[in-house]
């Protein structure tokens, strides 16, 4: 059974940053494309950037420039650096590998 484990969230000020970490138990971690979602109050959750097995990444083009997703195979581990916040970066960010997603970590940026 495969879990996912975010941590990194909290309360910063606009123009900071934040690096959310999500971590693997099982067997899936190495062989598959993992995303960072988000969802803010009353909005739909969106996907904020991606990784593939192999390193390629694509991100949302409103974090494009600002934010940099990562992958440590060797620890089960995806990050995502989050730089120049805007309080509409406010939600709960979700790690997702296939089908199976982590409980989510709040990022919540003031102005």
């Amino acid at each position: 059974q495969v879990q996912l484990v975010e941590s990194g969230g909290g309360l910063v000020q606009a123009g900071g940053s934040l690096r959310l970490s999500c971590t693997a138990s099982g067997g899936i971690f190495n062989s598959n494309t993992i995303n960072w979602y988000r969802q803010a109050p009353g909005k739909q959750r969106e996907l904020v950037a991606g990784i593939t097995k192999l390193g390629s990444t694509n991100y949302a083009d409103s974090v494009k420039g600002r934010f940099s997703i990562s992958r440590d195979n060797a620890k089960n581990t995806v990050y995502l650096q989050m730089n120049s916040l805007k309080p509409e970066d406010t939600a709960v960010y979700y790690c997702n590998i296939r089908w199976i997603w982590g409980q989510g970590t709040q990022v919540t940026v003031s102005s």
